[in-house]
């Protein structure tokens, strides 16, 4: 199957992008800070803050969605709840980084979160079609099938519900 593959190429992919956002966040708000830079009034401190807190922040963001990934891996079952929701909102967060990409930082950054986001709605999309379990065989018709008042009047009210083997009607994941 692909299913196993893809989930781990999107944990490393997504464990590599957690380290060089919160890398090149981080390095942004060296350069602010060293350089006093200021935009529009703002406090250089409070710039270069903003930028390393935004850094940390967006990769702890993105190594959550890997280990999300991760767990889909070791598993081999599809992200459900939160882990779910998280792989559809870092999906979202491709497409528009890869949108945004397009003019100022050209193809390449493109086609680069393009490839992300097609491997994350293949880890996805690969889990949504679930293997029906095997139809169970009816059991052959026999004298329990059959109720004791139909077949004879005098035979009383019908036998009370006791355990019995039903496991042939239980389907197991």
């Amino acid at each position: 199957m692909v299913r196993r593959p893809v989930a781990a190429v999107v944990a490393v992919v997504l464990f590599a992008e957690a380290f060089g956002v919160a890398a090149l966040n981080w390095f942004l708000g060296l350069v602010v800070d060293r350089q006093n830079m200021s935009l529009a009034g703002l406090d250089p401190d409070v710039m270069s803050m903003s930028s390393k807190i935004g850094g940390i922040l967006f990769g702890l963001y993105f190594a959550l969605c890997g280990v999300v990934a991760l767990l889909v891996l070791i598993r081999d079952r599809p992200p459900a709840g939160l882990g779910r929701v998280l792989l559809i909102s870092v999906a979202v967060v491709h497409g528009l980084l890869g949108a945004f990409t397009w003019g100022p930082v050209g193809r390449t950054a493109f086609v680069f979160m393009m490839v992300v986001l097609a491997l994350i709605v293949l880890l996805l999309m690969s889990y949504d079609r679930q293997e029906t379990p095997p139809t169970p065989e009816p059991a052959p018709a026999g004298p329990s099938d059959t109720d004791p008042s139909d077949t004879d009047p005098s035979a009383g009210s019908p036998p009370t519900a006791g355990p019995s083997d039903e496991s042939h009607l239980r389907v197991t994941p």
